[in-house]
């Protein structure tokens, strides 16, 4: 049932991203902005890690999880080391995956030429 929740909620969360896609003048990088505020707001407000607790990797793997990361980092290192965590702690917790985003870029570039688009 894990597997079936986490589905419905990363999908409805796509599902709104593409519908604000079609029906309005966003760009797509707008929109990606839009998500992770929106993450960072709903973490904030208290909404977003009970939805964390209810759909695991159906709320964290879309970009509004990104958000939900940066906030609970910021939290944590307020609460641990004070106001200084405010420029700390959002990096400090996705400094994981932002380190293996630049290693595998690094890794790919270094593995395939760079071909010209024939359109």
């Amino acid at each position: 049932m894990d597997y079936l929740w986490a589905f419905a909620v990363g999908g409805a969360i796509c599902l709104v991203g593409q519908i604000l896609i079609d029906l309005t003048k966003l760009t797509p990088a707008k929109i990606l902005v839009s998500f992770a505020v929106a993450g960072v707001i709903l973490t904030a407000v208290g909404l977003y890690a009970p939805l964390v607790e209810f759909a695991g990797a159906g709320a964290t793997v879309p970009i509004t999880g990104f958000g939900f990361l940066l906030a609970e980092g910021v939290r944590r290192s307020v609460d641990s080391i004070g106001l200084l965590g405010i420029f700390s702690g959002g990096m400090g917790a996705a400094a994981a995956g932002l380190e293996a985003v630049i290693i595998m870029g690094l890794i790919v570039s270094l593995l395939f030429k760079r071909g010209d688009r024939v359109s």
